[in-house]
């Protein structure tokens, strides 16, 4: 069944993670995605591993898994653009293309021709998207941006981690590369957003996103409690700057999570504990005492929880409809019956591969969700055939682009 996106042609020149994350994203909803990288090398995020896919036999393919999970539903074409027949043929590509993602620096592009000016003059309808660390503008406009050093100075980090006077305390990153992933979902609602324009305007979009921009508007609540109060949010470890209890409870086996939203939640949990008192206490009784009293509150929870083991809490805590859950490692994750029967996980064939394993989208159009049928492409895999059917080139003339090092 056709994606919402099929009849869309992307030509992605990006590499890494955010513009790949994107194109992924539009080709799981149907795109055709053409993938532009390096002869010889390709994406650097090729190379990013171990751990790399499996042969029949066990052994490894060269395809680690970190390019796999970002570039399915892909096709591979390998094209010097810094050669001058190599921009050439992408020109002609993007001609026929209705969306361009590139994450060069600053002006990187223009020098090959392919800058958003260079190419709308061709065509008009194109809908060209440029990722950076830190935009197109303003005075870091230059500079090289990686998620890592976005995420502390995007403000992630100073909120994330446990309290400094705390064991283990101090800044910590996201466990995934949350910048770079959250670019890439704005540029897919931004990508999309053009070309729905443009059935009313018959013209495109140049749209300039920055990791840096995506990381500070990402910290949501955190920026208004901030603009509201004039006070930085600092680092809560695993608990709620606007709700308590809502953090990692110790209990007499396992850890679980136990997130009190309101106040009818925190009645039935204090009577769940055997201290239903507490819920008439006038320091607990509305959330906004609750916060002020956190550090009172808190290791009192922490002492009824720990008097019984996690089962009881998740059973019981379930039944009354005070939000819990347990912590889970990914093998668990994948074992949970929930996540089995969403069907997220699936895997396609792969030319050098025993399969291509991968998570679908989250997106759901009715019940299935979605997911493109390409595995992520091997290097090159696709160039005869895009640059025969959409550049014009002819056999001879691809191995003769081959042969200079131009493909």
């Amino acid at each position: 069944m056709a994606g919402p996106l099929a009849n869309i042609r992307v030509l992605d020149l990006s590499r890494i993670l955010a513009g790949p994350w994107c194109g992924q994203l539009l080709a799981d909803l149907g795109a055709e995605v053409i993938k532009v990288e390096r002869p010889g090398t390709g994406d650097d995020t090729r190379h990013w591993g171990p751990p790399f896919l499996k042969k029949a036999d066990g052994s490894d393919t060269g395809e680690a898994a970190y390019y796999t999970s970002t570039n399915r539903g892909k096709k591979s074409v390998t094209l010097n653009i810094a050669h001058s027949e190599g921009a050439a043929i992408a020109r002609r590509l993007a001609a026929k293309s209705d969306v361009l993602i590139e994450n060069y620096k600053v002006g990187g592009l223009k020098k090959y021709g392919l800058a958003y000016d260079d190419l709308a003059r061709e065509n008009p309808r194109l809908v060209y998207l440029s990722i950076t660390g830190f935009g197109q503008t303003g005075p870091y406009r230059d500079l090289a941006g990686y998620d890592f050093m976005i995420q502390g100075m995007g403000g992630m980090m100073a909120i994330t981690g446990e309290r400094d006077d705390l064991p283990g305390g101090g800044p910590q990153k996201v466990g995934v590369a949350v910048a770079d992933l959250t670019t890439g979902l704005y540029s897919a609602v931004g990508i999309v957003s053009a070309l729905l324009e443009r059935e009313r305007t018959g013209k495109g979009r140049y749209i300039d996103m920055a990791l840096l921009d995506c990381q500070v508007a990402l910290l949501a609540n955190q920026n208004l409690n901030y603009f509201a109060s004039g006070k930085p949010p600092g680092r809560y470890g695993n608990a709620h700057a606007n709700l308590v209890p809502y953090q990692v409870f110790e209990t007499a086996d396992d850890p679980v999570i136990i997130a009190v939203g309101n106040n009818d939640q925190f009645r039935k949990l204090c009577e769940l504990m055997e201290v239903p008192e507490w819920a008439s206490d006038e320091r607990f009784a509305g959330m906004p005492g609750r916060i002020r009293n956190r550090d009172t509150l808190v290791p009192m929870v922490a002492q009824r929880v720990k008097l019984k083991p996690r089962k009881f809490w998740l059973d019981n805590l379930e039944r009354l409809g005070v939000p819990t859950g347990p912590i889970n490692r990914l093998d668990q994750v994948w074992a949970d019956p929930q996540v089995q029967h969403r069907g997220l996980r699936f895997a396609l064939p792969h030319p050098e591969a025993a399969e291509a394993p991968g998570v679908k989208s989250p997106i759901r159009y009715g019940t299935e969700a979605q997911a493109s049928a390409l595995p992520a492409p091997t290097l090159g895999q696709h160039t005869d055939e895009i640059l025969g059917s959409l550049a014009g080139l002819d056999a001879a003339a691809i191995d003769r682009l081959r042969r200079e090092g131009v493909v």
